[in-house]
Formats: structure tokens, sequence, C-alpha cells
């Protein structure tokens, strides 16, 4: 009998509920969110259930990541399951209120209900490559507050100083103001020296993500070059497509694939009214490239993806059903180029996502 073992992950701690194959409680254990309660779990569960094992984890990424990547070290099998499945196990139990036990067991009951959930896996290539991304990411936001910042300094020290949206990303267009506020630091004052020490920053973090983006693009033109070659798809998308999928060779078809991308179209209809409409569910973050993706080949005159979101326009599909269409498209495509490039090396250690 294989057992499902439901975890409740949060920043302290992490409780586990076994069940049975019909969704009965066998036991649970809370252990600390540390290498060593990790290992304790593991033992826990090894001792009580030596006759197999499917840990199903609340998607929390960074909550989970430690304990997945734990897990897979051990040579667990892991699932993923989104926290919007837990609210109908939830609902449907007997016990009412909430706590960590019984959000452990929702998630559990979730996971029997759900057979074809995402499995946990990464290899270490593509590990890399979401590291970097993410990591990339995060400067490029915490650089476009300083952005904006910068922008109301220079409004008051001159109203008609309005540089373009993106010019304030090009280092030579950041020499050039912090040359104009060092002549203006002494007659503004507090106003221009902040101003000055901005551009520094954003300076400064302009060059890692310039540098970022340089290895990120080495590293896809190393791991899936095949993906560069679709039309529409730039190094970063291609990145944030291999990160975000992992091991392609973890969803059964394509089908899975799109439907963990979100880009597989739920039914809405009803009586004489024939109509799918958007999942709202699904890796947001992939959804996203395949969406980029999906938007420049519309723009891209005589391509396979405009010639087929004007055929559906003219078929009769709005501009969104006709886009949602294309990304489904894109999203068979995406896995058929996937699939024979980045499947983990044998004797590869796989970590979590």
């Amino acid at each position: 009998m294989v057992v499902m073992l439901g975890v409740d992950v949060h920043k302290d701690t992490h409780t586990t509920v076994a069940t049975d194959e019909v969704g009965r409680g066998q036991g649970e254990r809370t252990v600390r969110a540390t290498d060593a309660g990790h290992r304790q779990l593991v033992r826990w569960a090894r001792s009580q259930f030596p006759d197999g094992r499917v840990w199903a984890v609340e998607d929390c990424r960074h909550v989970s990541t430690r304990l997945e990547r734990a897990l897979l070290a051990a040579g667990e099998r892991v699932v993923r399951v989104s926290p919007k499945l837990m609210a109908g196990a939830r609902d449907s139990a007997r016990t009412r209120g909430k706590s960590d036990p019984i959000d452990a067991l929702a998630i559990a009951r979730a996971a029997l209900r759900e057979p074809d959930l995402p499995v946990a896996e990464h290899d270490d290539a593509s590990r890399e490559v979401k590291l970097l991304v993410d990591h990339r990411e995060d400067l490029v936001n915490e650089r476009t507050r300083a952005i904006n910042r910068l922008r109301w300094h220079l409004h008051e020290l001159d109203p008609e100083l309005d540089p373009p949206a993106r010019s304030l990303t090009g280092l030579r267009r950041l020499d050039e103001l912090a040359a104009w506020l060092a002549r203006r630091v002494e007659r503004d004052g507090i106003v221009a020296r902040l101003a000055a020490e901005l551009i520094i920053d954003i300076r400064a973090a302009t060059v890692r993500i310039n540098a970022l983006e340089r290895e990120i693009t080495g590293l896809v033109e190393q791991i899936a070059p095949a993906l560069l070659e679709l039309p529409g798809c730039g190094a970063l998308s291609a990145a944030k497509i291999v990160g975000e999928t992992a091991n392609p060779a973890r969803f059964r078809s394509e089908a899975c694939f799109a439907m963990h991308a979100g880009t597989a179209p739920i039914p809405a209809s009803s009586g004489r009214t024939n109509r799918h409409r958007l999942a709202r569910g699904g890796n947001r973050q992939l959804n996203a490239a395949l969406h980029r993706i999906a938007v420049t080949q519309t723009r891209m005159p005589e391509s396979l993806g405009q010639v087929y979101y004007q055929r559906r326009r003219a078929n009769g599909d709005t501009k969104m059903e006709a886009l949602r269409a294309l990304k489904r498209r894109l999203a068979r495509v995406v896995f058929g180029l996937l699939t024979p490039t980045t499947t983990s090396a044998a004797g590869t250690l796989p970590a979590a996502a």
C-alpha cells in the first residue's frame, strides 16, 4: 500500500499527515524546518511506512524549496499541490476549522483526488538557470524602484528635465546625469546628493543585470538551443521556460504540460453556447513567457504564429480567444522542443524547483 504524506509547510515548522489510499489518517509528525528536521521526517516516514510513500507538498516555492530538495536528495517521490486544490478537500472534511494537521490532511487528500499533479524535480542545469533568472528579475525590480525615486528628484530639481522612459538604464545617460548633478550639489543640496547616490546604485545594478543576461544567454544556448530558434523567443524567455519547466519528462504528455502552464482552455459551454474560457491556474511565470512569445509572433509579418492568429480571428474568435488558442499551440511546440534537449542526465541528482 502506497501512503500519501501531505505536508503543510511554514517558515519555522513542517507538519506531515499520512493517509491511506482512501484518505484516512495514519499518523502525523511536526518537525523544525531545518536540515536536521528534514532528516527526522524522512526517518519517521521510512520507519512507519516502509512499503511505499508519495510526498504531497503545498506549493509555496521559497518556503517549500528546501524541504523538497531534502526529500528528493533522499530518493523520495514528491508532488506539488496548488493551495487552491486544498479548499475543496478542507470543506468536505468532517473536522471543521484550520490548523497545520488539518491543512496537511487536506493536502494529502487533494493529491489523492488529483493523480496527475506535477512532480517536483529539477536537473542541475535547469535549476541553475532558474536561480539566475529569478535573481536577475529581483535586481530589475530593485532598479525600477530606484529609477522611480530618481525621476521624482530630477523633477524637483528641474521640471523640464524629463528623461525618456527607458533611457535611465543606459550607462552613458546615467554618466551624463551624474556629471550634471555633480555641478548642482552645492546649490541644490540634499536633493541633488540623493539623486547622485541613486544614480550610483542604478548604474551598479545595470552592470550586474547586463552581466547576468549574458551568463543566462550562454547557458540557454547550451541547454536549449532549439528554443532560441523559435520565432519570438529570446534568451530570457527561453531561460524562464527552462527554469519553470524543470525536467519535461515529468509530464506525461504535452497536454499535461499545457495544463501546468495554464494555457489549456477550460470548457465554459452551456446549452447552445459552445466556448472556452481563460485558465487562471497553472504556473503563471511559464504562462507569461508563452504569452510574450505569442504576442511577438502576432506582430511578425507572415510568421506561422501570425497566420494562425489571423485565421482564428477570421473564424470569429475575439482577440483574446485567438491569442489563447495561439498560446495553447505554442505550448505544444515548446514541449516538443524541450523534450529531447533538457531531460535529466543519467545519475544527476534532482533538486526542487
